[in-house]
């Protein structure tokens, strides 16, 4: 029996929309019925999470900010934190706007950013579909430098870094892997993801990588959260889609990658299941629990 299973959100429990279907709340809600605890381990913010468990039921924790962070939602309070240095966002910030790329700083609440584009624009999409109250807090930050210098509040889970051309994208990269003591994940391909404008459907595409304070993942974070719950690692099920999700894919007893996964998380999972647009999370959880 799998008494914890970790899924993550977007291209795994979310379809290209950005929604969770029908279908999988209720295998969702059935598996949680059996006994699983079910929680949401996302790079995305805490608001942001927060408002998709409770609209799929999975009340207890979550795990924010690819392991930076472990929420309770019961208690309504963080649990378990790595943040990012003000002094090292800086230093990446700097790196950025000398290179002239597209970036966003996500605190514990709101994403920091200099325009609406690519991932940030997908969110604002999303947004536009949902209650103010639920909705994923952006800030649009002109000098984004001087606005973070100037910050009291220092909780940063990551900044996501992000362009539409390979070359330019693959440059900056190396120059980010000879910065110390930050985690700089290795993603391969394009984010693809789908907006409605209107009657039509708008690709958005795009290259990004994610950096973390060293030492933080998914799980780390899971392990931290089982400790305290008197849960062997072996009763853990991990399901996801990127190199975000490898480490706990590996790690976790039962490990489970999307159809059209990143190839290397692929190939440490135990088992494939179907596309976020096909149920993928829903018909891995019939199959194991």
């Amino acid at each position: 029996m799998y008494k914890l299973v970790a899924i993550d959100l977007d291209g795994t429990m979310l379809n290209s929309y950005g929604m969770v279907e029908e279908e999988t709340k209720k295998d969702l809600k059935y598996s949680m019925s059996k006994g699983a605890k079910i929680i949401i381990a996302s790079g995305r913010p805490i608001g942001s999470i927060k408002t998709i468990a409770k609209e799929i039921g999975c009340d207890e924790y979550f795990i924010a900010g690819n392991g930076s962070v472990i929420y309770d939602l019961k208690r309504d309070e963080i649990i378990y934190k790595k943040y990012m240095s003000k002094e090292k966002v800086l230093e990446i910030i700097k790196l950025c706007e000398e290179n002239s790329i597209s970036y966003n700083v996500y605190t514990d609440k709101t994403i920091l950013a200099t325009s609406l584009k690519y991932n940030v624009l997908y969110y604002h999409k999303e947004n536009l579909k949902k209650e103010e109250s639920k909705r994923t807090n952006i800030l649009l930050v002109e000098n984004m430098y001087k606005y973070i210098d100037e910050m009291e509040e220092e909780n940063f889970l990551k900044i996501t870094i992000c362009d539409s051309t390979q070359v330019i994208f693959q440059s900056i990269m190396k120059k980010l892997k000879q910065i110390q003591n930050i985690q700089v994940l290795d993603i391969s391909h394009m984010s693809r993801k789908v907006i409605k404008q209107g009657t039509e459907e708008v690709p958005i595409e795009y290259f990004y990588t994610e950096i973390t304070s060293d030492e933080v993942d998914k799980w780390y974070a899971i392990e931290n959260l089982i400790e305290k719950l008197g849960i062997k690692k072996e009763e853990v099920m991990a399901i996801g889609d990127n190199i975000n999700d490898k480490m706990m894919i590996e790690k976790a007893g039962m490990g489970i990658s999307m159809k059209g996964s990143e190839p290397s998380v692929e190939n440490v999972s135990n088992y494939v299941t179907e596309g976020n647009n096909e149920n993928g999370v829903g018909k891995a959880l019939k199959k194991f629990i």
